[in-house]
Protein backbone atom coordinates (compact mmCIF):
# COMPACT_ATOMS: atom_id res chain seq x y z
CA UNK A 1 0.00 0.00 0.00
CA UNK A 2 1.27 3.46 -0.86
CA UNK A 3 1.59 5.77 2.12
CA UNK A 4 1.51 9.52 1.81
CA UNK A 5 4.54 11.24 3.32
CA UNK A 6 4.10 14.07 5.78
CA UNK A 7 5.42 17.33 4.27
CA UNK A 8 5.94 18.98 7.65
CA UNK A 9 7.97 16.03 8.97
CA UNK A 10 10.17 16.19 5.87
CA UNK A 11 10.62 19.95 6.39
CA UNK A 12 11.55 19.36 10.03
CA UNK A 13 14.18 16.82 8.94
CA UNK A 14 15.68 19.31 6.48
CA UNK A 15 15.62 22.03 9.14
CA UNK A 16 17.38 19.79 11.68
CA UNK A 17 20.04 18.93 9.10
CA UNK A 18 20.67 22.62 8.36
CA UNK A 19 20.57 23.60 12.04
CA UNK A 20 23.34 21.13 12.86
CA UNK A 21 25.67 23.36 10.81
CA UNK A 22 24.07 26.77 11.42
CA UNK A 23 24.04 28.82 14.62
CA UNK A 24 23.42 32.41 15.65
CA UNK A 25 25.69 34.39 17.95
CA UNK A 26 25.33 37.62 19.91
CA UNK A 27 27.12 39.57 17.17
CA UNK A 28 25.49 37.72 14.24
CA UNK A 29 22.08 36.32 15.22
CA UNK A 30 20.10 33.73 13.29
CA UNK A 31 17.17 35.02 11.22
CA UNK A 32 14.67 32.16 11.50
CA UNK A 33 11.61 31.88 9.21
CA UNK A 34 8.43 29.93 9.90
CA UNK A 35 5.78 29.84 7.21
CA UNK A 36 2.25 28.58 7.71
CA UNK A 37 -0.51 28.54 5.12
CA UNK A 38 -1.96 31.83 6.35
CA UNK A 39 0.94 33.68 8.02
CA UNK A 40 4.70 34.08 8.08
CA UNK A 41 6.79 34.59 11.20
CA UNK A 42 10.44 35.63 11.55
CA UNK A 43 12.73 35.88 14.59
CA UNK A 44 16.27 37.05 15.35
CA UNK A 45 17.74 34.44 17.70
CA UNK A 46 20.95 34.34 19.75
CA UNK A 47 21.56 30.59 20.00
CA UNK A 48 24.37 30.92 22.54
CA UNK A 49 21.99 32.37 25.15
CA UNK A 50 18.82 30.86 23.70
CA UNK A 51 17.14 34.27 23.47
CA UNK A 52 14.89 35.84 20.84
CA UNK A 53 16.22 39.33 20.16
CA UNK A 54 13.47 40.60 17.83
CA UNK A 55 10.50 39.21 15.97
CA UNK A 56 7.95 40.16 13.33
CA UNK A 57 4.99 38.45 11.74
CA UNK A 58 1.97 39.08 9.59
CA UNK A 59 -0.10 39.13 12.79
CA UNK A 60 1.56 42.36 14.00
CA UNK A 61 -1.03 45.15 14.16
CA UNK A 62 1.39 47.95 13.18
CA UNK A 63 2.05 46.39 9.75
CA UNK A 64 -1.63 46.73 8.71
CA UNK A 65 -1.64 43.60 6.55
CA UNK A 66 -5.02 42.68 5.08
CA UNK A 67 -4.15 39.40 3.36
CA UNK A 68 -1.34 37.64 5.22
CA UNK A 69 -0.59 34.61 3.05
CA UNK A 70 0.97 36.31 0.04
CA UNK A 71 4.29 37.68 -1.19
CA UNK A 72 3.44 41.33 -0.43
CA UNK A 73 2.82 40.47 3.23
CA UNK A 74 6.13 38.58 3.39
CA UNK A 75 7.91 41.65 1.99
CA UNK A 76 6.39 43.85 4.70
CA UNK A 77 7.50 41.39 7.38
CA UNK A 78 11.03 41.37 5.90
CA UNK A 79 11.14 45.17 6.02
CA UNK A 80 9.87 45.17 9.62
CA UNK A 81 12.45 42.67 10.90
CA UNK A 82 15.26 44.52 9.11
CA UNK A 83 14.24 47.80 10.75
CA UNK A 84 14.05 46.14 14.19
CA UNK A 85 17.44 44.49 13.68
CA UNK A 86 19.13 47.73 12.64
CA UNK A 87 17.54 49.53 15.61
CA UNK A 88 19.02 46.88 17.92
CA UNK A 89 22.44 47.26 16.28
CA UNK A 90 22.56 44.15 14.08
CA UNK A 91 23.66 44.52 10.47
CA UNK A 92 24.81 40.96 9.72
CA UNK A 93 22.66 37.89 10.34
CA UNK A 94 22.68 34.19 9.49
CA UNK A 95 19.63 33.31 7.36
CA UNK A 96 17.77 30.16 8.44
CA UNK A 97 15.03 29.36 5.95
CA UNK A 98 13.53 26.75 8.28
CA UNK A 99 13.67 23.84 5.85
CA UNK A 100 11.55 25.67 3.27
CA UNK A 101 12.63 26.18 -0.33
CA UNK A 102 14.20 29.58 -1.05
CA UNK A 103 11.26 30.46 -3.24
CA UNK A 104 8.08 32.52 -3.10
CA UNK A 105 7.29 34.05 0.28
CA UNK A 106 10.60 33.02 1.90
CA UNK A 107 12.57 34.57 -0.96
CA UNK A 108 10.46 37.77 -0.87
CA UNK A 109 11.04 38.11 2.88
CA UNK A 110 14.80 37.61 2.52
CA UNK A 111 15.16 40.09 -0.34
CA UNK A 112 13.11 42.74 1.49
CA UNK A 113 15.30 42.29 4.58
CA UNK A 114 18.44 42.68 2.44
CA UNK A 115 17.11 45.84 0.78
CA UNK A 116 16.44 47.38 4.19
CA UNK A 117 19.94 46.96 5.59
CA UNK A 118 20.54 43.36 6.66
CA UNK A 119 23.51 41.41 5.32
CA UNK A 120 23.46 37.64 4.89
Amino acid sequence: MITKYNKNKMRQKRHARVRSKLSGTASRPRLNVYRSNKNIFVQLIDDEKGVTLASASTLDKELNIESAGNIEAAQKVGEAIAKKAVENGFKAVVFDRGGYLYHGRVKALAEAARENGLEF
